[in-house]
């Protein structure tokens, strides 16, 4: 879900990692959201409230009772118009007194006020975090509805390596995000998504592979699991990171996407949107193939299965269609010959990139004969867009 316009109340306790929260509250703003930071007393021993008021141009909480704030009762005003209540980091202490329901200083007043989403943040000593205190508090709040985004495992403070490290801004902004969408238009869906190229072997070293950066799959993952879907990303080789809060399957070759997809079978949706190759070698050489004296190298190549022609038991199914030539008729042979709701046709012979783009153009073909041509757009924009086209169709076949 998108953060813009949202209004985010930003917490930060007393743990070491509460520098990291003045990048918590830039990439917020960035972001688009209006962003309230409240600072316990612990957490101003850390970092100052002018850092947080110069990052978000709004008053910083720091007491009960401020007599210069433009807000009334603090705690009250905040908790109501909260769009969701973020704490990172949450210490052990702030932890223990939210599962205990005080209500002691501004933050936890408003946590205890609020009926927003509560996101926290874990931050502190591996010990700490291992405690059967700590993990019965974790386990009252998520009980209550609360998310938990990390924490992370390395090296702390205290000099030990272990769990305990504040979970990266990225993943922090995703579980924000996650909370907002829990009541989505894909609440209680399953959507699995492929992304990414798949690799077939040559030899131990060498594959075979093509240019798909598995961009536009992360893209509609992230934004089905921001619409409450559960989502299923199956993946193939990319430099993307992995993504917050979704079930990533990664494989290698085509065979491997083929057997990880229809695992998956039974889900709401299926969104074919990886790149996997046509072809694999007839034999993988066990030894890496070395240069001889010959002036070439044949490579006898196999059909592999179409996965989305393999695969059932999904109640929505679309795919993708890059094309060089022959845009739309290529796509309508395989909107027809797949049996797909619809598929997204894009033309990677234009003039603007696609491979490894963050935008791209398509053209949305359906069952039904509808043609879609949509102009160029960010691939988040698109994944929008897909996605709409896919509760659409899914409430289409309920009222059937």
């Amino acid at each position: 879900m998108s953060l813009k316009g949202k209004h985010i109340v930003l917490g930060v306790s007393g743990s070491i990692a509460a520098y990291k929260a003045a990048d918590v509250a830039s990439k917020l703003v960035q972001a688009g959201a209006q962003v309230s930071v409240i600072l316990t007393a612990a957490a101003q021993q850390f970092v100052t409230p002018l850092t947080f008021r110069s990052l978000t141009h709004r008053p910083v909480v720091t007491n009960w009772f401020d007599p210069g704030s433009d807000l009334s009762i603090q705690h009250v005003t905040l908790a109501e118009t909260a769009d969701a209540l973020l704490v990172a980091p949450a210490t052990a202490d702030l932890m223990a007194k939210l599962a205990a329901g005080m209500a002691d200083d501004p933050l936890t007043g408003t946590a205890l006020a609020t009926q927003a989403p509560l996101v926290l943040a874990p931050a502190m000593d591996a010990h700490m975090y291992e405690h059967p205190a700590t993990q019965a508090n974790l386990r009252t709040l998520t009980e209550r509805g609360a998310l938990l985004v990390g924490p992370e495992p390395g090296r702390l403070a205290s000099g030990l390596i272990g769990m305990g490290r504040l979970a990266a801004t990225e993943a922090i902004l995703a579980a924000v995000s996650t909370a907002l969408g829990r009541s989505g238009d894909l609440k209680g869906r399953t959507v699995v998504v492929s992304a990414g190229p798949t690799e077939e072997p040559l030899d131990p070293v060498r594959v075979i592979t093509n240019r798909s950066s598995g961009k536009m799959g992360y893209a509609i993952a992230e934004a089905a699991r921001d619409r409450g879907a559960r989502v299923v990303l199956v993946t193939g080789p990319t430099a993307l990171s992995k993504p917050w809060g979704i079930d990533v399957r990664g494989v290698h070759t085509t065979a491997e996407m083929l057997a990880c997809v229809q695992a998956s079978s039974g889900a709401d949706a299926l969104i074919m949107a990886a790149a996997p190759g046509d072809f694999r070698p007839e034999t993988v050489a066990p030894d890496k193939i070395k240069k001889g004296p010959e002036a070439t190298l044949t490579i006898t190549l196999l059909k592999n299965p179409d996965i989305l022609s393999a695969v059932s038991g999904f109640t929505v199914k679309a795919g993708f269609a890059a094309e060089s030539r022959d845009l739309l008729d290529n796509a309508r042979a395989k909107l027809t010959a797949k049996g797909l709701d619809f598929i997204v046709a894009n033309d990677v012979a234009g003039d603007e990139p696609v491979f490894g783009s963050d935008l791209n153009k398509v053209t949305v073909l359906d069952a039904g004969g509808g043609v879609d041509d949509l102009p160029r757009m960010t691939k988040a924009e698109l994944a929008g867009r897909i996605l709409d086209r896919v509760v659409a169709a899914l409430a289409g076949k309920e009222r059937v």
